[in-house]
């Protein structure tokens, strides 16, 4: 009997888990290193340059957020354009920077593949299908 939570081999395997770890090892080997030949000029150096990768993350996400959120839901300029423009793996931000709106959910809350979809004013509409917040498959349905 399977249930629908993800071994732990499966999540290592998907190499989310192995991406975190592995950016966590790399900022503190920067550390050590920044530390080592530096001092706590070196790590404070190190410190800053995270610091900042990250206020640079927290920006355009909210950039992309804030150009959403004044854009009715499920709606795009043209789904043929944007049928053209995606591409398989891109994250969810990407695709929201591409669209300038939320997609309207066409499955229920906590399905795997998350389903959205974008519709234009001549009722074409772009379904597109996101595992773990990679764009995994799309198409595009004219009326």
């Amino acid at each position: 009997m399977t249930t629908g939570k993800p071994s732990s081999l499966q999540v290592l395997r998907s190499g989310a888990l192995l991406a975190r770890v592995g950016l966590a090892l790399f900022v503190v080997a920067l550390g050590i290193f920044g530390f080592r030949a530096y001092g706590a000029a070196g790590l404070a150096l190190v410190a800053g340059g995270v610091l900042m990768w990250a206020l640079l993350q927290w920006t355009r996400t909210m950039h992309t957020l804030k150009a959403t959120a004044r854009n009715p839901v499920g709606s795009v300029a043209s789904a043929v354009m944007l049928n053209a423009r995606l591409q398989q793996g891109m994250p969810l931000l990407q695709v929201l920077a591409l669209t300038k709106a939320l997609g309207r959910r066409v499955l229920p809350d906590g399905d795997d593949p998350e389903t959205y979809e974008w519709t234009d004013a001549g009722q074409v509409s772009v379904r597109a299908q996101f595992r773990r917040g990679q764009l995994a498959r799309w198409e595009l349905l004219r009326p």
